[in-house]
């Protein structure tokens, strides 16, 4: 690929010669690498079969991906996820459970199932989080912010995304702005 030259403004304002080398595209992205389990996770969030009851418990409401020790992949946190059938066993508030599971001081992303009712009618929609807490390293932010790209070309169809850099930015309130604004009136079965 042919590298472009370009004057920047600043330059060009002062008619000066000096044009400098931007890197093609592909190269100013992280690198990161998606593995293929996220995109089979996402792939059956997505695509809600008509199954038996057994599958749908099975069935994920939320799970948290991280980067893998060497920062080269993004995977699926191991034991950081929500299914279908716990929801009213062993967690009680799904969205709240959900919050809990993100870490207080690193980055993630995250898939959320969410069920919320507008003044219309009920509806299920994946949301798509970036969860970036004011505690995590400097670092930390970078790389995940620079790899969100390469899991979100993976994750074709998500109509909602969220960045949140802290737990005020993962109310209901929010949540619901970012689902529909004013004509949510429901989340997760709670008023909002």
């Amino acid at each position: 690929m042919r590298r472009r030259k370009v004057t920047p403004p600043s330059l060009r304002r002062w008619n000066c010669p000096l044009p400098f080398v931007l890197p093609p595209r592909e190269a100013m992205a992280s690198g990161v690498q998606v593995a293929d389990e996220v995109c089979r996770i996402f792939y059956d969030m997505k695509v809600r079969k008509c199954s038996t009851p057994e599958e749908i418990k099975k069935r994920k409401k939320a799970v948290i991906f991280c980067l893998s020790p060497d920062k080269k992949c993004i995977i699926v946190e191991e034991g950081k996820e929500i299914l279908v059938g716990d929801v009213g066993v062993t967690v009680t508030d799904p969205f709240k459970h959900f919050v809990q599971m993100l870490p207080e001081k690193d980055c993630r992303y995250a898939l959320y199932d969410a069920s919320f009712e507008t003044k219309e009618s009920k509806k299920e929609e994946l949301m798509f989080f970036l969860w970036a807490p004011e505690q995590a390293p400097l670092k930390s932010k970078m790389i995940y912010a620079s790899s969100k790209d390469a899991i979100k070309k993976k994750f074709q169809g998500i109509k909602h995304e969220c960045q949140a850099n802290g737990p005020e930015d993962l109310n209901r309130a929010c949540i619901a702005e970012k689902l529909g604004g004013s004509l949510v009136v429901a989340f997760e079965g709670s008023p909002v």
